[in-house]
């Protein structure tokens, strides 16, 4: 049996390949090709992060800041749980997260079932009106009003 061979006027060495129309040589990038490649991915990526981050700076702009009642509320509740007078009144801040604003609260019972009716005020410094009010119940059965009789209304 004898195998037929090819035989081709150029080598057939590595880094040929054949082919139906002739032998080509290997294709690579060059060094310069890579760089220029590598330069505008890193362009268009950090084009990208830039926008990014201004659409967030501007999301942040555009959030309200503003101090609502209802955290005044929170702080109030803790304070109304632990004092068993009913009409009890007071002031108070927010501290270093809202310098400019501060509260005001009154309690009072509302009929004589344990009942207390609390009014808050939140205050901005140089404003006359307020920022928001908020009345909210709480139910407190150990709370006294007066000399420690229950109001009946």
């Amino acid at each position: 049996m004898r195998f037929a061979t090819c035989q081709s006027s150029r080598p057939s060495g590595f880094g040929f390949r054949p082919s139906g129309f002739g032998f080509f040589p290997p294709r690579a990038f060059s060094l310069i090709e890579v760089m220029i490649a590598c330069g505008i991915f890193f362009m268009a990526t950090f084009g990208i992060l830039a926008l990014v981050s201004t659409t967030l700076r501007n999301a942040r702009a555009l959030q309200r800041g503003d101090v609502d009642a209802g955290m005044a509320a929170a702080q109030i509740y803790q304070t109304l749980k632990t004092n068993r007078l009913a009409e009890f009144s007071g002031s108070g801040n927010f501290g270093e997260t809202y310098p400019d604003y501060g509260y005001e609260f009154a309690s009072q019972q509302y009929q004589s079932n344990g009942l207390l009716q609390v009014d808050i005020i939140v205050n901005r410094r140089g404003l006359r009106t307020p920022v928001d009010t908020l009345t909210i119940w709480v139910y407190n059965p150990d709370a006294k009003s007066g000399l420690g009789q229950p109001t009946f209304r």
